[in-house]
């Protein structure tokens, strides 16, 4: 599919491991990649698994993009914010298999999944905008405090708090956490588990659930179009 995302199908199983840099960067080719893959996921019908390289998801956005200008930044933003909505409402389970670090759009990649499994080690995972300089902005507001429990929304949002594998369980960033040699058997022993589901029903129930979120992102994307981060 893409040398930034190697996409792999095997038995109803699509897995998508991020390959771009040692961090992960999200850049617009990225996300490019990534919608590239869930269109090819669709049409396997195919259980969504995305991971990174040992030790991390991602990073984050691509700070050279982000830095090059106010309207790149912008752009970036909204097209990642766009991907983070698709996959809320993506037809098949999407669960990562977190094999790191996930800081920012990282950690922003497991509030948009269905099921999230950790590694145990000293990762940082959470939204560190306030700590670089950026203002959150509204889509990622709306998604954190969705996703997250109230307490941790506000000590990540605002106080940029990050949290480990444990920690984030708690938070609501993660579900459960493992051994990393035994993650991405235990993603696909939940993938497996998952082929016992109606994807009619999952996808039409996952609607239903979401339908309010994904209105406010919709909503929000469009006002992060017109504001400075």
């Amino acid at each position: 599919m893409s040398e930034l995302i190697h996409y792999n199908c095997n038995e109803g199983i699509a897995t998508l491991t991020l390959n771009n840099g040692k961090v992960n960067a999200i850049s617009p080719d990225m996300i490019a990649a990534f919608n590239s893959c869930l269109d090819q996921a669709e049409q396997d019908r195919a259980i969504v698994i995305i991971t990174g390289q040992p030790g991390i998801l991602s990073g984050g956005y691509d700070l050279k993009v982000m830095t090059s200008s106010p309207e790149n930044a912008i752009n970036l933003v909204a097209s990642g914010s766009t991907l983070a909505r698709r996959m809320l409402a993506h037809p098949y389970p999407i669960i990562v298999a977190c094999s790191g670090h996930a800081i920012a759009k990282g950690a922003f990649l497991l509030l948009s999944a269905d099921y999230r499994i950790g590694v145990e080690g000293p990762f940082n995972i959470g939204l560190n905008e306030v700590l670089i300089g950026m203002t959150m902005h509204h889509a990622g507001i709306e998604l954190a405090k969705d996703r997250l429990t109230k307490p941790a929304f506000q000590r990540s949002v605002i106080n940029g708090e990050l949290f480990n594998p444990v920690a984030a369980i708690d938070a609501g960033f993660l579900d459960r956490v493992v051994p990393a040699d035994e993650l991405m058997q235990t993603a696909l022993g939940v993938a497996t588990m998952m082929k016992k589901i109606n994807m009619t029903a999952h996808r039409n129930t996952k609607l239903k659930v979401r339908k309010q979120l994904l209105e406010t992102l919709d909503a929000a994307v469009e006002l992060d179009k017109t504001h400075m981060l």
